[in-house]
């Protein structure tokens, strides 16, 4: 029988899921979704369909990767933050925390070829099988299998030798993270305790409110301005950029800002804040 509205209603919230996966935006995920919906609607009338869940996942996986394929063709980069409306950012956000979406492996994901996005989605976070990946890639299994294998091993590479050196010998990493739980929580005398006297943020002025001192000194004065933030370092992933350890807040999975935290002798002492550039380059740590 053919797809019923009843059908792509129950499985509309896992279209929704996959396709979020792919294109990393929630709007482009309901305008995917709702494309798969028109053209199960337009055609396929008298068709005989056993998995409907299955066929409109096909459907919506084919309609996503001509997206990312025009996105290459037109040569957009992966949109950055700033340049996200802040509507469709809270709504990228609130998808990213409802349903426990990784937010390192989402910026990871942006920087696959199209296909290798699609197959690694579609068999390794929702376990698609590779005959039914093949389809939708007009291709091989061997093909889809290798497209998924490839972007396996982008997205889960160890980091360059000198960044995984560097990780393993911040002595002071548990400090480091003791001080961004503190931040989460808005927690200022914790944040004071773990900041040296005369501890330094230093930030580019593009990131804060107009007329916000770039630079601030003192560690109540630091703590006191972080609660101010917390939305920012709650959206905080740690991933290596430029092939260094770091922490990049990135709300709704777009790449916001680079952070650094400095440490000397079991006290956070400088904190270094800049935006994210086009050339950036992000890998698993």
């Amino acid at each position: 029988m053919p797809i019923t509205v009843e059908d792509f209603e129950a499985a509309r919230p896992q279209l929704l899921s996959v396709a979020h996966r792919m294109l990393g935006s929630v709007h482009d995920a309901q305008d995917a979704v709702q494309t798969a919906w028109l053209r199960a609607a337009a055609g396929h009338r008298a068709e005989r369909i056993d998995n409907p869940a299955g066929w409109l996942t096909t459907v919506t996986a084919r309609v996503c990767l001509d997206e990312l394929r025009a996105r290459r063709r037109r040569g957009e980069a992966p949109l950055l933050a700033d340049a996200i409306p802040a509507e469709q950012l809270s709504a990228d956000e609130a998808v990213l925390r409802t349903e426990n979406v990784s937010r390192a492996l989402l910026v990871l994901l942006a920087q696959l070829t199209p296909p290798q996005r699609v197959a690694f989605v579609l068999h390794d976070l929702f376990a698609v099988p590779f005959d039914q990946i093949a389809q939708v890639l007009d291709g091989t299994v061997p093909s889809a299998k290798k497209h998924a294998s490839r972007a396996r091993r982008r997205l889960h590479s160890p980091a360059p030798v000198e960044a995984r050196r560097q990780a393993r010998q911040a002595p002071d990493r548990e400090i480091v993270e003791a001080f961004l739980a503190a931040a989460r929580t808005g927690d200022t005398r914790e944040m004071i305790r773990l900041l040296a006297p005369d501890s330094v943020r230093d930030a580019d002025a593009a990131l804060l409110p107009p007329g916000a001192r770039t630079v601030v000194t003192g560690a109540t004065a630091i703590a006191t301005e972080t609660v101010r933030f917390a939305d920012r370092i709650r959206a905080i992933c740690r991933l290596t950029v430029d092939g260094a350890p770091a922490h990049l807040i990135a709300p709704g999975g777009h790449p916001l800002a680079v952070l650094h935290i400095g440490t000397d002798r079991g006290q956070v002492t400088r904190i270094t804040l800049r935006p994210v550039r086009p050339t950036d380059v992000f890998a698993a740590v």
